[in-house]
């Protein structure tokens, strides 16, 4: 499609700069105007009134749109009314969503429906989308404020009218899935002006009994199926704001499965009809039942498993060798002990012999090392007046007393004389000579 603009695009160009002409055929004329349009114009709501309304045996719907001063053909096919929730006719006022297009084969300029509501019903499908928007960007449908529903309740309330089918389905199905349930109803109008502030009222009656009387364990808010003006009282902000605030968790259940209402948004959780809401909110004791004997069936296969283990361990014990010759077991044990108390002793003899051994030897290096062992061979220590080891002759003078340790005892004496390795010879006379 985007070459046939572009061929137009060049034709039109090159006509304008020369004389010759570039031909079209009425085909790619309407395919350039409806690429055109399509491309030209996105996707709008229409507001008008349905005549020659024409329901084609091939499920599509052909009809015009006016107003006073206008009109415009319009096509719906079956894949999109089959979604409608009302019948078009004649006369009726309606919106109409959809794509602006060309239908080639007649060079007819029409709308190719998508969605369509009647007029009223669009307005408040409108105020939907609007409060919708507000709220969510408050946070009220964030999952992370969503409440678990409680698997075995003891206490259900109702929010509903005492005279409507809902009420009577809920509780039917609740009698046949779980009775021994308590149910509480909290009544309210549920249609018409100032239904939204009783359903309000009555979720917030439910919230304080729970609070100040008895626990109750869910909520659900319901009523039956109807058009969306029936529906609009669980679409207006008060019964959102009661859900949110509950502390109870609440299902809400309105009208059918193809109705989704602020209230189902708001909640904990959502079901698709009053008679769904009570099969969340309590079990089924027929499946609690199954499953209390399917875990009792697999407890008493437990139990005799292990019964079955116990008597098999027990035949294989009465049949041991042990149990039939213990004498004999136990001479076998005693022969093993006796072999490891020789090995043990062996083993411990060889080590404290290793020890001895090495004792001695570091006993010998240290008695190589113990001064009194030079002693004892006749060596001894002398020390000078100032208690020195006198290593040198030069280190004592001649005259001076010195303290000679033997091996058994000490002497006091004096030096008379000095001898060094030389031989030379110095005596106390001699020094005293030289002194003279």
């Amino acid at each position: 499609m985007s070459e046939m603009r572009s061929l137009f695009s060049e034709a039109t160009r090159q006509q304008s700069a020369q004389t010759a002409l570039t031909i079209f055929t009425v085909s790619q004329l309407n395919r350039v105007v409806r690429d055109l349009l399509e491309a030209g114009l996105p996707a709008l709501w229409l507001e008008g009134e349905i005549s020659n309304f024409t329901h084609h045996s091939n499920g599509h719907m052909y009809f015009t749109l006016k107003d006073e001063a206008a009109e415009i053909k319009a096509v719906m096919f079956a894949d999109r009314n089959a979604r409608l929730q009302f019948e078009p006719a004649d006369g009726q006022k309606v919106i109409a969503f959809g794509q602006i297009t060309l239908f080639e084969r007649r060079g007819q300029y029409q709308i190719n429906v998508h969605e369509m509501r009647p007029a009223g019903i669009g307005k408040l499908q409108l105020e939907f989308e609007r409060l919708k928007e507000r709220l969510h960007a408050e946070g009220l449908f964030d999952a992370r404020f969503k409440q678990p529903i409680p698997r075995f309740p003891e206490r259900l309330g109702i929010v509903t009218s005492p005279e409507g089918a809902a009420l009577r389905d809920v509780l039917k199905i609740v009698r046949e899935r779980y009775p021994i349930v308590e149910v509480l109803l909290f009544p309210a109008r549920v249609q018409g002006e100032g239904a939204s502030a009783e359903i309000a009222e009555a979720i917030r009656a439910a919230n304080r009994y729970s609070l100040k009387r008895e626990p109750i364990d869910t909520l659900i808010v319901t009523r039956g199926g109807g058009s969306l003006e029936d529906l609009w009282a669980f679409n207006e902000e008060p019964v959102a704001r009661a859900i949110f605030e509950s502390s109870v968790p609440v299902i809400s259940a309105v009208g059918h499965e193809v109705d989704v209402t602020i209230a189902d948004l708001v909640a904990d959780a959502r079901a698709p009809t009053p008679t769904a809401a009570a099969q969340m909110a309590v079990p089924d004791r027929r499946e609690l039942i199954e499953c209390t004997q399917s875990a009792r069936a697999r407890v008493q296969q437990l139990i005799s498993s292990c019964i079955d283990g116990y008597l098999m361990r027990l035949e294989m014990l009465r049949r041991s060798r042990g149990l039939h010759r213990p004498m004999q077991l136990l001479r076998e044990h005693q022969q093993s002990v006796d072999h490891a108390a020789e090995l043990l002793g062996r083993t411990m003899r060889e080590r404290l012999a290793r020890s001895q051994d090495r004792w001695h030897s570091l006993l010998r290096r240290l008695e190589s090392l113990n001064p009194a062992s030079v002693l004892r061979r006749g060596f001894s220590v002398v020390e000078s007046e100032a208690g020195q080891i006198v290593r040198s002759v030069e280190q004592v003078r001649v005259g001076e007393r010195v303290k000679i340790t033997l091996h058994r005892g000490r002497l006091l004496s004096r030096v008379e004389a000095k001898e060094t390795n030389d031989g030379e010879e110095e005596s106390q006379n001699r020094a005293g000579a030289s002194a003279a």
